[in-house]
């Protein structure tokens, strides 16, 4: 009797050991990204289409610097042709794409090289929101807000002949740490880097574009669907320049 005991003792301890080790590989196969980082928080708010991956951008262009500097002007009325893939994604880029890899550089100077800014594209077919890391969409909406948009920027109708919308903002509690009352001074000048970088690349690929900074904050909010610590900067309504 006492062998049979100590068997079954025995037997149960090797089944306990084999469920924990069970257990152990289970969690080491989960994925290393914390519930509470921004890739993983992106991910969840990804629902209406999935990503969508844009053309590389291009790093040589034909137009200088210069010339560009020269030519920007403040555009408010725009045609009727989409923005191809590639031109969204090299605006994105301008703005907030990642120039450096291997130390994770972006375009437009950022305090601490905290990178505290989104950007999110409005358009006919939804509303999506750029990863630098990747160079792609994430859709978040795939219904038509630009005429919602407009009605939070004072009836400015003339921000939905834009094919696209850029909406540039920024969550202030990333600076608010390290750099306590100049976070949201910091935060305010990166969007103006970031939109300069947009407008700049707009001249440079035959587009026009203007920066819009009247606008209801919670009504984009709400609009674009930004996460509470969220706060939008400026909109970018960008496409072919047209006359009025």
């Amino acid at each position: 009797m006492t062998t049979r005991v100590g068997l079954a003792l025995v037997g149960a301890m090797l089944c306990l050991v084999a469920a924990c080790g069970r257990g152990s590989v289970a969690r080491s196969r989960r994925s290393p990204t914390s519930p509470s980082s921004p890739a993983t928080r992106a991910e969840e708010r990804t629902g209406a289409g999935g990503e969508i991956a844009l053309p590389a951008p291009v790093t040589k262009g034909t137009v200088s610097l210069e010339e560009a500097l020269l030519r920007r002007r403040s555009v408010r009325w725009f045609r009727a042709p989409d923005l191809e893939p590639a031109q969204i994604g090299q605006l994105l880029w301008a703005g907030q794409g990642i120039s450096n890899l291997a130390l994770g550089r972006r375009t437009a100077p950022s305090a601490g090289k905290l990178y505290p800014m989104k950007l999110y594209v409005v358009k006919r077919d939804g509303v999506f929101m750029y990863a630098p890391a990747g160079h792609k969409l994430l859709q978040l909406a795939s219904d038509d807000r630009r005429s919602s948009l407009v009605d939070t920027a004072g009836q400015q109708t003339w921000i939905l002949s834009a094919p696209v919308i850029i909406v540039i903002s920024g969550n202030p509690d990333l600076l608010r740490r390290q750099y306590r009352d100049r976070s949201e001074r910091y935060l305010y000048l990166e969007g103006g880097h970031i939109a300069q970088n947009i407008l700049l690349q707009a001249v440079s690929l035959g587009l026009g574009s203007v920066p819009v900074g009247a606008f209801d904050d919670g009504g984009v909010a709400k609009v674009v669907g930004l996460p509470a610590e969220e706060q939008a900067v400026y909109l970018l309504p960008v496409g072919y320049p047209g006359r009025r």
